[in-house]
């Protein structure tokens, strides 16, 4: 069967690092919002659980610079992170699609909307935010839903649209190589057998009905919301250890040493807070019993960088251990030097005044 005409929904997400944390508990009396409750489609909601779920907050009709016109939402993360869902009602063909995603994702109208947009309703949070940010990391990702056509199974639109998919997530609307659609397509799953998720790195494809496609939608956030958090936590280590390596090239004397305290003090306040983070950060959502999203969101973390970027934080943090150790054993020699000759200078002093009582 091949269908001409499609409907759904088309999302476009941006993400923000605007802090160190949000106090979830002050935001309903700052702003109209309530408690994300996640509903997965396939299993009971306590088996896939945020340890603190986010706060939502519903925007309505909301408008571009260029007038066009999207349902939006913004959603506030504990660990510091402020996402905006715009949404808009799709229908037409594959190739008023493909159109419509080269035109957005090229595009910076959504993130200069979005970053106005967050700036406005953080000033009004102030007293929730806990050491905000002067500038913020972001990330953008695009989501196109169709809903399923009646008799086109997922099979089947994979072998009729399939090129029109890797199109789609790639942002493109020419022809892609067959190698680079099968790149796309590789990373698919289905639960049953009439839907469809297709994930990349900046944009995913999801054929499936509005409320299954809805929990979708929110692993994807949450995944991005992650790639943006170890992105801060990489900048961050990058940074220190840059200075712990320049600090170290550039000290002189004996004495040395002991003008390192504050840099190791720091490396190891450093060490600790993104170590405490990062946990918090990786467990924030729990998946016990359901397998197929717990698959679904790997599948979501490799393909948008989290599990990449995760592993730069891990190695940076060793990194910073080993140079932490190092520094602390230099200091102990320096401490254990400083004292033996306190004894000499002591001894010295005591052999003086022997020898001239003597006299």
């Amino acid at each position: 069967m091949t269908v001409s005409s499609f409907q759904g929904s088309i999302f476009a997400l941006t993400l923000y690092d605007v802090c160190d944390e949000i106090d979830l508990s002050q935001l309903p009396t700052l702003i109209s919002a309530k408690r994300l409750v996640p509903a997965f489609k396939h299993t009971t909601p306590e088996y896939v659980r945020f340890e603190s779920p986010p706060v939502t907050e519903t925007l309505g009709l909301v408008a571009l610079d260029g007038g066009e016109q999207f349902e939006g939402t913004m959603q506030y993360y504990d660990y510091g992170v402020v996402s905006v869902l715009l949404e808009r009602p799709y229908s037409g063909s594959w190739r008023e699609l493909h159109e419509l995603s080269a035109r957005w994702i090229s595009s910076v109208l959504f993130e200069e909307f979005t970053t106005r947009l967050v700036q406005q309703r953080l000033a009004n949070l102030r007293p929730a935010l806990r050491h905000p940010y002067p500038s913020f990391l972001s990330e953008d990702y695009y989501i196109f839903h169709l809903c399923p056509f009646e008799g086109l199974n997922a099979e089947q639109l994979i072998l009729q649209n399939g090129q029109g998919i890797s199109q789609l997530i790639r942002g493109e609307t020419g022809a892609l190589s067959i190698d680079e659609r099968d790149d796309v397509l590789e990373a698919r799953m289905s639960y049953y057998a009439n839907d469809l998720t297709v994930v990349g790195w900046n944009a995913a494809f999801i054929y499936d009905t509005p409320a299954g496609a809805d929990s979708i939608i929110r692993l994807l956030e949450y995944a991005n919301s992650q790639l943006l958090q170890f992105r801060h936590y990489d900048e961050l280590l990058t940074r220190e250890l840059k200075e712990v390596y320049s600090f170290m090239e550039a000290r002189q004397g004996k004495w040395r040493a002991w003008r390192m305290q504050p840099t190791v003090a720091r490396l190891r306040t450093v060490r600790l807070e993104v170590t405490q983070l990062t946990e918090h950060t990786t467990n924030a959502l729990k998946f016990v019993g359901d397998m197929f999203s717990a698959r679904l969101y790997k599948v979501c973390a490799e393909k948008i960088g989290v599990v990449e970027y995760q592993e730069l934080v891990r190695d940076k943090l060793r990194t910073a251990s080993e140079l932490y150790g190092f520094l602390i054993d230099e200091f102990q020699q320096s401490r254990m030097f400083l004292l033996e000759f306190a004894v000499v200078i002591i001894l010295l002093i005591e052999l003086f005044y022997f020898f001239k009582g003597g006299k």
